[in-house]
């Protein structure tokens, strides 16, 4: 590998806006913005709005309502006539 090429790769907390669920992981992402971790350092944060924490088909929110009925949706659209 070339030296002095690639970004730092580092730890960073990310932060989902929508859960307030924080997690710490390694990456090359930067932020001016930092916060004091559970360990008592500061790492950047990244703020994103959807995370694992809080997307619904990981919390298994996921709306099934649409899936019922989709057979009686198609062939009455398609009822031959």
């Amino acid at each position: 590998m070339k030296k002095d090429i690639h970004p730092e790769y580092r730890p960073v907390i990310f932060h989902d806006l929508s859960s307030d669920f924080k997690f710490m992981t390694r990456s090359t992402a930067t932020s001016k913005e930092t916060i004091e971790w559970e360990d008592g350092n500061t790492y950047p944060v990244i703020k994103v709005e959807v995370s694992s924490e809080s997307h619904p088909f990981y919390t298994g929110k996921a709306s099934t309502a649409r899936r019922t009925g989709r057979v009686e949706r198609f062939n009455k659209k398609y009822k031959r006539g």
